[in-house]
């Protein structure tokens, strides 16, 4: 069996913590030693959730001074990420940084600058790039299955509280910012960074909170647009989650995301699939335990990190100007 990789969680306010500390705890492929969480608050309301029960609790220099760990995810609230991964990378760690990369594009670029002097790894949390339905979707591009893309669209509605509105509305692009991320992601995987971008960022929902909680961007490429949709209104939005790739030879639909399910159409025969509008079956495999089990092989030397700090930087330069905010 292969040496366990030596590994912690920096920050634990963020809504996929629990599910990376699921991951961790039971991989064959880490060796977890515990959590740091510097917000006494936060660590006081995990410390009361089943998931983080018997955790270790560790401190900062526990994580950032032992040289023996190699890898650390730094799962903080949106607003504290890109510091406390700062942190990491210039103690000489590879880094999980979850998402969104932070309010400040020059801060994350200093981040990857200093990770690219240092050698190290910064994988994204964005976790629909080991999603099997996003991988048939990315090979029906990739592969021309589909001729010239001029469209593509995707949706990620949700339906929050207003306690959870109020954690959300620091910033201007609310739900695009929130969540729209993790479509952006895919886009500028598959067509590159948009000659132009028009947000629109509304708030219509009935709550006493500045959260933008219904907006829409329009990307526009020379020969292609696309519209993603976020809202925080939307009463069983997970089912209709949905990203859409159109082409002159064809369609791929992947709806609902999670768990996925491809509907694709084809002009003529491609890649082993007929023409016209069929069902494929993918796999189901859970959140983050591809994104884990790679990270893992990337750090051991197996592979080649799949993921350019460019594309990381490009892609949260888009998504800052689908919030309405200047780069």
């Amino acid at each position: 069996m292969k040496e366990k990789i030596r590994c912690a969680i920096l920050g634990a306010g963020h809504g996929h913590a629990a599910g990376k500390l699921r991951v961790l705890q039971q991989s064959e492929d880490w060796e977890f030693l515990g959590i740091c969480e510097p917000d006494p608050a936060w660590r006081a309301r995990r410390e009361r959730e089943a998931a983080f029960a018997g955790v270790r609790w560790l401190t900062e220099a526990d994580v950032l001074g032992d040289p023996s760990l190699k890898m650390v995810a730094v799962e903080s609230e949106v607003r504290q990420l890109v510091g406390l991964g700062q942190q990491v990378v210039d103690a000489g760690k590879h880094l999980h940084l979850d998402k969104p990369a932070g309010v400040s594009l020059p801060a994350f670029r200093a981040l990857l600058e200093e990770a690219r002097r240092r050698d190290l790894i910064v994988q994204m949390g964005y976790m629909f790039r080991y999603n099997t339905g996003f991988d048939l979707v990315r090979q029906a591009v990739r592969e021309g299955w589909l001729g010239h893309v001029h469209y593509l669209h995707g949706t990620i509605n949700s339906i929050y509280d207003a306690a959870h509105r109020k954690t959300l509305d620091f910033h201007p692009g609310g739900m695009m910012f929130e969540l729209a991320g993790h479509l952006i992601d895919m886009l500028v995987l598959l067509a590159g960074r948009p000659r132009r971008v028009t947000p629109f960022t509304r708030h219509d929902g009935a709550f006493e909170d500045k959260l933008a909680d219904n907006t829409l961007a329009l990307l526009e490429y020379d020969r292609a647009m696309a519209v993603i949709e976020s809202s925080a209104l939307e009463v069983g939005s997970s089912t209709r989650r949905c990203f859409e790739v159109c082409g002159d030879a064809g369609s791929v639909v992947l709806q609902p995301l999670e768990p996925p399910a491809v509907r694709l159409c084809l002009r003529e025969p491609r890649g082993g699939y007929q023409a016209g509008w069929q069902d494929v079956a993918v796999p189901n495999i859970p959140r983050y335990v591809r994104d884990l089990e790679e990270l893992a092989r990337c750090i051991r030397g197996e592979q080649a990190f799949p993921y350019s700090k460019e594309h990381d930087l490009t892609m949260h330069e888009t998504l800052l100007r689908a919030c309405g905010v200047e780069t």
